[in-house]
């Protein structure tokens, strides 16, 4: 069942599962919590307390809040203490999990409140501030694709391009209940006032991510599918992330054949990355050690 967390400005929704360490799972724009469908339970029985939680304005979370920068956008900033306060909520520390601009997000929490943040994984993340690469542009298909189709969302206020993003370069391969998930996401934003919350998503910048990510003081993991059409070469935007971080507490995996989601489409594969980098920076009581 849906659980609500009262926060200043509305409610965020999330499931809550399991027993032991507090893991926040936080999806990217424009899509909902069922995202990380396929990792709660592998993360549940690891021996973690999984809390999987809608952004504001997304999924069955409150719409209408006012961002703390005073313009109409959602920023990683708002969405980072949002998650702060559902870490509050439920007893941190936790270890955050970031997709896509909550990557960014999992970064400004980790400096904000390092008390509440033990580690950080960051998935196909935007935390940096980028510009277009013309050069890949005319060079890499799936680069020119997506860019086309993520510019033309916002340009042109059209949810065609944004779904013809999610149904082509954002999943080079689809898990098998792919077209339900995304037909449940086409209702969800046709309900008043959903697209143009995920629309605000696309007014800020990385810009306030990047100005945090040298505070950061725990361990972070950066997970790249190897086909993401948001970059020319993830690997690379893996890896300046942890060069832009302090020295040895960022490492980069890549998920081969992935897209912009990796944890859906290859949860195998994602959660044998995550769980050995939470049991290395998460502290369980003496009796969870033992059954665990």
């Amino acid at each position: 069942m849906t659980e609500f967390v009262a926060l200043e400005g509305g409610q965020i929704a999330c499931d809550v599962d399991g027993v032991g360490p507090l893991v926040v799972l936080v999806h990217g724009m424009g899509c909902r919590r069922q995202d990380f469908r396929y990792l709660v339970g592998p993360l549940v029985a690891a021996g973690y307390r999984v809390v999987n939680m809608d952004m504001r304005g997304h999924g069955e979370s409150s719409m209408g809040w006012v961002s703390v920068t005073g313009k109409v956008a959602i920023s990683r900033t708002d969405v980072a203490l949002d998650i702060l306060g559902v870490v509050r909520h439920f007893g941190g520390p936790a270890v955050i999990v970031g997709h896509s601009l909550a990557g960014g997000s999992a970064t400004i929490a980790a400096a904000e409140a390092p008390e509440l943040v033990s580690a950080i994984v960051e998935i196909n993340p935007f935390t940096l501030t980028y510009g277009l690469d013309l050069g890949a542009l005319w060079t890499i298909r799936r680069y020119r694709r997506g860019m086309a189709q993520l510019i033309g969302t916002q340009l042109f206020n059209s949810p065609s391009l944004w779904f013809r993003y999610l149904g082509g370069v954002a999943y080079p391969s689809k898990p098998a209940d792919f077209e339900q998930q995304l037909q449940q996401l086409r209702d969800l934003l046709r309900q008043p006032g959903r697209w143009a919350e995920f629309r605000k998503t696309g007014k800020t910048s990385p810009a306030d991510a990047q100005a945090r990510i040298a505070e950061v003081r725990c361990p972070a993991l950066v997970i790249m599918g190897s086909e993401d059409p948001d970059y020319p070469n993830p690997e690379d935007e893996g890896n300046r992330i942890v060069a832009a971080l302090p020295a040895g507490l960022g490492e980069v995996a890549v998920v081969d054949q992935a897209g912009h989601y990796p944890h859906a489409q290859f949860p195998d594969r994602v959660a044998a990355l995550m769980i050995p980098f939470l049991d290395r920076h998460t502290t369980r009581s003496a009796a969870e050690s033992i059954s665990h």
